[in-house]
């Protein structure tokens, strides 16, 4: 049985990074069941898939699977930081176990939505959504911060 005391955050980092890559993975399965996927210049999918001619909205979506991807390679630094100095500054492991699943299906969200977006709308939920994964980090950062601050570190 699982215990809120143990330090489940540290499995949310490699659980984040494989949340970051599987939008790029649903991208080079899309290229493979439409014209083809081209190992040799992976990180042109995007626009070979334009370049043969695809359905523009196949193309789009590949576009967005792509953005998804980057996008979370871009915030998992900051995860890894928040729960790194989370943990080094032994901010609470309840809170900190609550606070990383609530960051792994706040970014699963994140990439849902983008990859799926049809309306306007969905863009301004997506920002939301991506706020909030943002201000989780960033508020274990802070936590971390204070709690060494109370301990007498510098």
């Amino acid at each position: 049985m699982v215990h809120f005391s143990t330090p489940l955050s540290l499995y949310s980092i490699p659980v984040a990074w494989f949340v970051a890559l599987y939008p790029t993975s649903l991208k080079v399965f899309l290229a493979r069941s439409t014209t083809g996927y081209d190992n040799l210049e992976p990180r042109r999918t995007v626009a070979s898939l334009a370049d043969k001619k695809n359905d523009p909205a196949v193309v789009a979506k590949a576009a967005r699977m792509e953005a998804a991807h980057m996008n979370g390679n871009e915030a998992f630094p900051l995860w890894v930081a928040g729960v790194l100095a989370a943990n080094f500054a032994g901010v609470d492991q309840r809170a900190l176990n609550v606070l990383s699943l609530l960051y792994i299906i706040l970014r699963n969200l994140y990439n849902f939505i983008y990859i799926y977006q049809s309306k306007p709308y969905h863009a301004t939920v997506r920002t939301v959504v991506w706020a909030l994964s943002v201000a989780v980090p960033m508020y274990l950062l802070f936590a971390a911060a204070v709690k060494l601050e109370h301990q007498g570190h510098p």
